[in-house]
């Protein structure tokens, strides 16, 4: 019986986009496959969140090219849950219904952004209760309001951890730490 549920949070392709601007940590990718690689091996959970924008002319709306998954993201996961909101527990179907009725009280949220989508989900899993582990080297992030990327995903790591999270890294949940 699974316990824990891997949160794969908007690896969609149109983050690919060199119009999103510089980002960090390119071994992402990567990281999140191995991570999906990993849990279906150990019989837990896999839940991937596709962002499906509601924004006119958006690269992640529905239908369009860029709201696909990433090559990286594969197989089929335990439920899709899709959001057009920062928060992967305010989608369809609803993320902590659907854990809380298998029993799961623990979590790790992996993806895009760093700051933004998977940040969020990880607050609002600590706020719910969750046991939540934020992979930090299993996300990214771009360069933002004046500030670089790896100084937003360092931030992000400090917000959370001890208060709504514990950071980790990949190797970590690898390793059963």
């Amino acid at each position: 019986m699974a316990s824990e549920a891997l949160v794969v949070v908007d690896m969609q392709k149109a983050f690919a986009d060199p119009a999103w601007g510089p980002r960090n940590n390119p071994g992402c990718e990567r990281n999140v496959a191995a991570l999906i690689d990993d849990f279906r091996a150990r019989g837990e959970l896999v839940v991937f969140v596709r962002h499906d924008s509601e924004e006119a002319g958006s690269s992640l709306a529905p239908g369009t090219p860029g709201n696909a998954l990433q090559d990286v993201v594969t197989g089929e996961p335990d439920v899709l849950v899709t959001k057009s909101v920062n928060s992967s527990f305010i989608g369809e179907p609803d993320l902590d219904g659907w854990l809380r009725e298998r029993g799961i009280e623990r979590i790790a949220v992996c993806g895009i952004q760093t700051n933004m989508c998977c940040e969020t989900t990880a607050r609002h899993g600590g706020n719910l209760g969750y046991d939540v582990r934020f992979v930090l080297d299993a996300t990214h992030t771009f360069d933002h309001g004046g500030f670089d990327a790896a100084t937003l995903a360092r931030v992000t790591a400090a917000n959370l951890d001890g208060e709504f999270a514990t950071v980790v890294a990949t190797a970590d949940v690898l390793e059963r730490k």
